[in-house]
């Protein structure tokens, strides 16, 4: 990050401490439950208008899939009150090479809590436990038009290796 950036960034929102642990019980669960559903919108494409209702249930597959495979859930916590998550699957080789990767299936911040540091923290914490597998490579998907996770990831030095492009017809 620049300098100037930074400098912006924190007259705007000062970057916060987080805690980032692995999830434990059914407080968590509801945690990540409910901020995932809050924040659907940054999923959705403006290629693709869904109804918040089937993006929802989506999301609900989603966690179901990822609560039958091995995986980690991690939240972040800033003084106490939870503030954002990631979810990371562990056995999930890359499609095309069949190399083995980690996956954020998701991740979510806190409304209040973005562009604090919180995302940043989730994201290390992640790499973290990918390392920690012994895993190679982490991947993930994010929406085109979500700004301000694609700036974060290229941060941290992830790069586009695939696109997926849609049409409408």
């Amino acid at each position: 990050m620049r300098v100037g950036d930074a400098d912006r960034r924190s007259r705007l929102a000062p970057f916060v401490s987080a805690v980032v642990r692995k999830a434990a019980g059914a407080h968590d669960d509801a945690f990540v439950r409910d901020l995932g559903r809050r924040t659907l919108a940054s999923s959705i494409s403006s290629l693709r208008p869904a109804r918040i209702g089937a993006v929802a249930a989506a999301y609900d597959r989603l966690l179901e899939t990822v609560a039958a495979q091995p995986h980690v859930s991690l939240v972040a916590e800033c003084d106490g009150q939870r503030a954002g998550f990631a979810l990371l699957l562990d056995d999930l080789p890359d499609d095309v090479t069949g190399l083995p990767q980690a996956f954020l299936a998701y991740m979510a911040v806190e409304p209040e809590f973005q562009r604090r540091g919180v995302g940043a923290a989730l994201l290390r914490a992640a790499e973290d436990e990918a390392k920690g597998r012994g895993l190679p490579y982490m991947a993930f998907m994010v929406t085109e038009e979500n700004a301000a996770a694609r700036q974060l990831y290229e941060r941290a030095g992830y790069a586009t290796e695939r696109r997926l492009l849609c049409k409408a017809l």
